[in-house]
């Protein structure tokens, strides 16, 4: 009799030396496809980076772009060339060109860092999307609201994307602010005033010239914060003027100043709500106005039950002042060692393209803000309120 446990018995085929050495050269040539295809996995896709203006804010960027996963540096550029090829030097770029267009015609990359003058950028900007290029621009994008609208409808029609500075909507205590408002926890919200300001750069012209001033170059970051907190402006009043006329600058001498070195912008933001930033080349600093670990509010958010003030710069903060009427006592938030840097755009673009993760600034948004400054400039010769026609997607942080 038969056990009702007993295994079924098969027949296993014999395998000659010939199959076996070839099932082995099989899986062996499998072998490094597997291997490749984990190391794919987990090695993030790169990005192929150009930038173009290797001046002083190319030395904070190269570092934060070395740094990032998703990028690799490919070319550096410059008008001076030997600022070009000391950047690819030290940061170990490949290639170095003295102007865009060999640029655009040497080794192939898929984003163009803009760092050059602010009058330059609307210009080149245009040449690299109409080349095939993704774009990160230094602010301001464009010159004017309708050519920067203009360049954003041909990135699109070209499957292209463009991005501008600031990046201050990517900061924690930009988070913990819009949240708080967010939340009602200010009550009834009806101002903000943000004030920014040094004695001015001596190192180039085009700060004082048309198409610079001190409006796009430190303005345009407190106005960029208010309006991601508050919603886009729906008109504008401001008063411009110029404090010191004549300026220094290093290798070049005197100067005469044509753009407003000193302005002060009221902004309506619907609702009876109002804001405020004022700016200027003419503001004395104890500190160096670089050093972030300074403790002063630059910006106040007051409502009916509440006030919050942020501690250091916007595009450097540190922390977050709150007061309410349930706790009138000023307590500190968002005061948690972050990775925010100002530089960050160009990487958080690079990771957006590599992995489809979008940041919260949006060309829009940065549109909007090139939009108050013209239309701040243009109140200060008519003397009126000047109203917006732009927008963009807000709240810009969820709850």
């Amino acid at each position: 009799m038969k056990s009702s446990n007993s295994a079924k018995t098969t027949s296993t085929p014999s395998l000659d030396r010939r199959a076996f050495l070839c099932r082995s050269a099989v899986a062996l040539a499998a072998a490094p496809l597997l291997v490749r295809d984990a190391e794919s996995a987990s090695t993030p896709r790169k990005i192929k980076v150009g930038v173009i203006g290797c001046g002083s804010v190319s030395r904070m960027y190269f570092p934060n772009l070395a740094a990032c996963p998703h990028v690799e540096l490919v070319s550096a550029c410059d008008k001076i060339p030997g600022r070009a090829k000391r950047a690819a030097e030290k940061f170990r770029l490949p290639n170095h060109y003295p102007g865009i267009e060999p640029m655009l015609a040497g080794a192939p990359f898929d984003l163009l860092v803009n760092l050059t003058d602010m009058q330059e950028h609307e210009r080149l900007n245009r040449q690299a999307i109409e080349a095939g290029k993704h774009v990160w621009s230094e602010k301001p994008i464009a010159n004017s609201l309708a050519a920067g609208q203009g360049l954003l409808a041909l990135s699109r029609q070209k499957g292209l994307r463009l991005w501008g500075a600031p990046t201050v909507v990517q900061s924690p205590q930009f988070a913990f602010m819009a949240r708080t408002l967010a939340a009602g926890t200010l009550g009834r919200v009806a101002s903000a005033h943000a004030s920014y300001g040094h004695l001015g750069p001596d190192w180039a012209e085009f700060f004082y010239t048309q198409g610079g001033g001190s409006l796009p170059d430190l303005g345009v970051y407190n106005l960029t914060f208010l309006t991601g907190l508050l919603g886009p402006a729906r008109s504008v009043a401001a008063m411009t003027s110029i404090v010191t006329p004549r300026r220094t600058i290093q290798g070049k001498g005197e100067m005469t100043v044509t753009e407003e070195d000193n302005a002060m912008v009221l902004l309506d933001h619907g609702q009876g709500v109002m804001s405020h930033i004022e700016c200027g080349f003419n503001y004395f600093n104890p500190e160096d106005h670089a050093y972030t670990g300074q403790d002063h509010h630059t910006l106040i958010v007051t409502g009916r039950k509440g006030v919050m003030k942020l501690a250091g710069y916007d595009w450097g903060p540190h922390a977050v002042d709150l007061s309410t009427a349930q706790e009138p006592k000023f307590k500190r938030h968002a005061d948690a060692k972050h990775n925010y840097v100002w530089e960050c755009g160009a990487s958080l673009c690079a990771e957006c393209l590599a992995t489809g993760k979008e940041p919260l600034f949006t060309p829009e948004h940065a549109l909007h803000v090139v939009e108050i400054i013209t239309a701040a400039r243009d109140s200060q010769l008519s003397g009126r309120h000047v109203p917006l026609k732009s927008t963009f997607r807000w709240p810009v942080v969820s709850r």
